[in-house]
């Protein structure tokens, strides 16, 4: 009984509060109205400030699924208030998904303005 409560317990974790890989992150929208008025040099480089930002955001939210996957493998064998520790999603993937949705916004602007800036696809 108490070992089918613990891969009950852990089953649930695992598909509820574990951090959401980023690739999988929708994107937020943004309004391209905050692009519009730049030119395509200022908008190659707000590209550049963004891509640099959402690796790093990518990064955080990637180590919180890493550590909430340990986590839960941890709980799930050994001690189950460990689950407790999971962080899940948080400003981590509020920020992947607001990254993603900026890059949506100059992607739009820098089709419409002809800056022929080269996006390079997410991993």
């Amino acid at each position: 009984m108490i070992k089918k409560t613990a891969i009950a317990l852990g089953a649930t974790a695992m598909l509820y509060a574990c951090a959401t890989p980023p690739k999988d992150i929708a994107p937020t929208y943004v309004s391209t109205g905050l692009y519009q008025n730049l030119s395509c040099a200022q908008l190659r480089a707000e590209a550049e400030g963004v891509s640099a930002r959402a690796a790093q955001a990518y990064g955080v939210q990637e180590k919180n699924r890493s550590q909430d996957a340990a986590m839960t493998g941890v709980g799930v064998i050994l001690f189950w208030p460990a689950l407790f520790f999971m962080k899940g999603d948080g400003a981590a993937a509020a920020d992947v998904a607001r990254m993603k949705g900026e890059m949506q916004a100059i992607e739009q602007v820098n089709r419409v303005k002809n800056c022929g800036i080269t996006f390079a696809p997410v991993a």
